[in-house]
């Protein structure tokens, strides 16, 4: 039996998820319902993307009986709200990055998941990935021997995107980049706690990091270097540096190339009906799929991105924030 999704939010990530999930099977995937705060911009969505219902709030998704697991792909400040509003309904979730705005946050949507006994996900899309199964795969067989650095650069010209620039939309580079980055470091380092972070940033006028850059120390001389920007271009890539060696990974947020010592392996992503928003998101598909497998295993949660994984991460990024001195309403 297919999978039957509903969608929250109808903006531009919203609108790449589904257009991946138009990718798979529809033995195995089907998108029942959308819905936005807006009913004529959920009617477009649904109409575009095949979707049975649209709604013209997410308490009606959230009421829908149909509906088996929802993406939120809503702005950061609401991903607490609706993801408790569909949790709190019996529905599955699958939740934007950052889980939540914080680690208090990020906490209660984990305890009402496990209270509810439901599957509920970080949708840290780059784990689930092939390139990503093939750095695990070298990491644990020691291709490059210990591993001592990790090095992440992320940054892009964001200038006039709002809710990375914006306070009231949970802005900041820290929050829209760097999970990215500090997600990376937490796995090849096996999610063991940094022995310490040290971190600085510059601040826009509405106090929202514009760039970042951390340092997290781990046991055993090993460290991981990160850093952010939303208003240049860098070199977006990442180098795990062991004894032996070095892997890199290009685009590694969504990588299809991942260069190893022995080679470089390349994965094409699925071709689509539908134009995306944003790089590669053909492999949005990829984590779909993942929870489906989770949901038909009676997972709730993915060993992929475990909630102890989402945890780790928020408690990362509410430590360089506070370093950096960036504080939302909620914290």
């Amino acid at each position: 039996m297919a999978t039957r999704w509903g969608i929250a939010s109808a903006g531009k990530i919203s609108h790449d998820f589904a257009t991946a999930l138009g990718t798979l099977p529809k033995s195995e995937h089907e998108l029942v319902a959308v819905a936005a705060r807006d009913l004529s911009r959920a009617k477009d969505f649904a109409e575009l993307h095949g979707a049975r219902t649209a709604y013209g709030s997410y308490e009606e998704l959230a009421n829908d009986k149909s509906v088996e697991i929802v993406y939120i792909g809503s702005l950061n400040p609401t991903h607490l709200e609706i993801g408790k509003m569909m949790l709190g309904a019996g529905k599955h979730v699958l939740c934007e990055k950052p889980m939540a705005m914080n680690l208090k946050q990020t906490k209660e949507l984990v305890g009402l998941a496990k209270e509810k006994s439901l599957f509920l996900m970080e949708a840290i899309w780059s784990r689930c990935f092939p390139a990503y199964d093939t750095l695990r795969r070298e990491i644990a067989e020691k291709s490059i021997g210990d591993v001592k650095q990790v090095i992440v650069s992320f940054g892009f010209n964001l200038r006039d995107i709002d809710r990375l620039n914006q306070k009231k939309l949970g802005g900041g580079t820290v929050l829209d980049l760097g999970v990215y980055a500090i997600q990376l470091a937490c796995l090849v380092y096996g999610h063991e706690k940094p022995v310490s972070v040290k971190a600085g940033g510059v601040l826009n006028g509405e106090g929202v990091d514009s760039s970042m850059s951390a340092t997290l120390i781990y046991s055993s001389g090993r460290t991981a270097t990160l850093v952010t920007h939303s208003e240049v271009e860098l070199p977006n890539e990442a180098l795990i540096v062991g004894t032996k060696g070095t892997i890199r990974m290009p685009r590694f947020w969504c990588p299809t190339s991942i260069v190893l010592p022995s080679g470089t392996e390349e994965v094409k992503l699925p071709e689509a009906k539908l134009k995306f928003n944003f790089i590669n998101s053909a492999g949005l598909a990829y984590e779909a799929a993942e929870a489906r497998e989770c949901l038909r295993k009676g997972l709730k949660e993915s060993p992929k991105v475990t909630h102890a994984h989402s945890l780790l991460i928020a408690e990362i990024e509410d430590e360089i924030r506070r370093q950096i001195g960036v504080f939302y309403d909620v914290d």
